[in-house]
């Protein structure tokens, strides 16, 4: 079997989705625990029916037999086997969405959907919200529960920049994810992009293959990390699905690319928090190796951030923290750990303060060094002449 066809038949939780579920099991285990226990609210269920029944039309299969044929095929090929009803909701934008309850599958329409839609790309509408049901049910609910705490936190109004960070990011991955689903349902590409570009722009006909062009020309010109909030840009989401659809080998280093981007202090997600304390000790653990100026004292500073700081921990170089893993931000930060290290003992000021330059030097991070030497260790014009100096005759300048 080709590598197209295992990826086509293969919808697993992204790389992103384990890591935040993972996070919260270890880090957060009382609300863990909360979350679980929470998702068996038999009243939250007998509510959402209400709300249905209330507010929308249901569409039931004796009177739409066609639509229901094509759910069921949906459901058959994502190897869903539940109740399942379809709702048509008040509003002329063109809409779908899945709502949640364990054990059935309840799906609400919105707009001129079903009239727009070609019976493969009404396959693919079907098989992206049935894959958020696929997702929550998966391992027992735990990403239904990541996704609950995340929800939760930032309803809540007092969560942290991390935690929305983190909610934010949780939600377009698992817009990717029910993508997938849309694919494997409609049994080809081009019906799930073609579903996708027509809901979110409301044209009556498109050409895939174009859009996917039209996507990759966005590519080559526009790298930055997706800013959106719920639901990625569309020629991202055309663009991994594409990938996925093929087997890219490169494809879960693009979405993270895409959807993530290089560590930076002001949009720290709570995995990126941990990957960047991992790093932060790894540099730290290269600019002490082997240096006269590691003292008792400095190393007692370096204990006051980690305090089961070992003399043996891995050392990570400058190399590690260029544009693509790493912001401006993440190396002005490294340069005030440096400095700060430097200053401790002032016996060893000079030597650790020449290291600390050799490694600005390769971080790129030189010019920003010498505003914190001016700014926070009181340099003068005469200091920064002499430090120059005995910095390029190390480096060799």
């Amino acid at each position: 079997m080709d590598t197209p066809t295992l990826a086509r038949r293969t919808l697993a939780p992204l790389p992103y989705h384990t890591a935040v579920v993972d996070y919260l099991r270890l880090h957060e285990p009382d609300v863990w625990r909360w979350a679980n226990a929470r998702m068996s609210d038999e009243q939250q269920r007998e509510s959402l029916r209400s709300a249905l029944l209330r507010d929308t039309y249901r569409i039931e299969p004796e009177a739409h037999a066609e639509v229901h044929a094509q759910l069921a095929c949906a459901m058959a090929r994502l190897g869903i086997a539940a109740p399942a009803t379809l709702y048509q909701s008040p509003g002329q934008e063109m809409n779908a969405a899945l709502l949640f309850v364990p054990g059935e599958v309840h799906i609400l329409l919105q707009g001129p959907l079903l009239e727009r839609m070609t019976g493969p790309e009404l396959l693919a509408v079907f098989g992206h919200e049935l894959a958020h049901y696929l997702l929550w049910s998966q391992d027992d609910g735990v990403l239904l529960a990541a996704e609950r705490i995340l929800h939760d936190a930032v309803a809540s109004g007092q969560a942290s920049a991390s935690q929305r960070e983190t909610w934010r990011r949780y939600a377009l991955h698992t817009e990717l994810f029910a993508d997938r689903g849309g694919a494997t349902a409609a049994g080809d590409l081009a019906p799930a992009v073609s579903a996708l570009v027509k809901v979110q722009t409301g044209i009556g006909t498109v050409d895939a293959a174009a859009y996917l062009r039209q996507a990759a020309e966005v590519e080559a010109s526009e790298s930055a990390a997706s800013d959106a909030h719920t639901h990625p840009e569309t020629f991202i989401r055309a663009r991994a699905l594409a990938l996925w659809w093929e087997g890219a080998p490169e494809c879960d280093a693009w979405i993270a690319r895409r959807l993530q981007g290089p560590l930076a202090l002001e949009h720290l997600d709570l995995p990126g928090q941990l990957r960047l304390q991992a790093m932060t000790r790894g540099f730290l653990a290269h600019y002490l190796f082997d240096a006269d100026f590691a003292t008792e004292a400095v190393l007692a500073r370096v204990r006051m951030l980690f305090p089961d700081w070992q003399a043996d921990e891995a050392a990570l170089g400058p190399e590690h923290f260029g544009a693509a893993a790493a912001n401006d931000c993440v190396r002005a930060y490294l340069n005030a750990l440096m400095l700060d290290l430097a200053l401790v003992d002032p016996d060893t000021q000079d030597a650790a303060l020449l290291r600390a330059g050799q490694l600005a030097q390769s971080l790129g991070s030189l010019d920003a060094l010498m505003q914190n030497l001016r700014r926070d260790a009181a340099f003068g014009k005469r200091d920064m002449d002499r430090y120059k100096r005995r910095l390029a005759k190390e480096t060799g300048e």
